[in-house]
């Protein structure tokens, strides 16, 4: 998506420890326009699949993933980060380590929104390790329901997340790959794969 690419060229800022700052993009402030350009892309890669729901993970997923599901027509559900009192039981679980967050973030989807008739693609803002979008798989494998596919808006192509994804055997989609990126070359971003 060469909007996207370009955006990130304009406004990417490469922080100490290897952070990729978009936040005027996806993680703090939203442009609607590209937002929703990103959820056309997302249904048009997904489609063909025939989901009914869309996942993703509070706070930064929900943007795109909303506006993939509004393509899709389908639902959207998100893992919430910490149980509300009034979460239908039995909920599904994960636990991830979040690089941005400094440590483990527990994952909480209920049972009432996720379930064995579900076809699901996950749509997230970052592929990068992959530890999060594996945590999504697992609360979509407890609930019985099927995996389609993985789309992230943004995949840091180092950190190795795809490799690491590769045997859950689906489709993972991006929008924008950051090849490498460094202090003295910049940040090096092409279209996704």
């Amino acid at each position: 998506m060469q909007s996207l690419v370009d955006a990130i060229r304009e406004q990417g800022v490469i922080l100490p420890g290897g952070f990729l700052k978009v936040d005027g993009l996806v993680n703090h402030q939203l442009l609607p326009g590209l937002t929703r350009e990103m959820g056309v892309r997302f249904a048009e890669l997904f489609a063909p699949l025939k989901p009914n729901k869309v996942l993703t993970i509070e706070v930064s997923g929900i943007a795109p993933a909303i506006s993939a599901a509004m393509e899709l027509n389908v639902p959207m559900v998100y893992a919430r980060k910490k149980k509300p009192l009034t979460m239908k039981e039995p909920a599904f679980t994960a636990s991830s380590v979040s690089r941005t967050k400094g440590g483990n973030v527990d994952l909480f989807v209920s049972s009432e929104f996720l379930g064995p008739e579900d076809r699901v693609v996950i749509i997230d803002d970052f592929l990068a390790s992959g530890g999060t979008l594996r945590a999504l798989t697992g609360m979509i494998e407890l609930s019985g329901a099927t995996l389609l596919g993985l789309g992230c808006v943004v995949e840091k192509q180092f950190e190795q997340g795809r490799e690491f994804l590769a045997d859950l055997g689906v489709p993972i989609h991006t929008l924008a790959n950051i090849v490498r990126m460094s202090e003295a070359e910049g940040i090096v971003v092409e279209v996704g794969r």
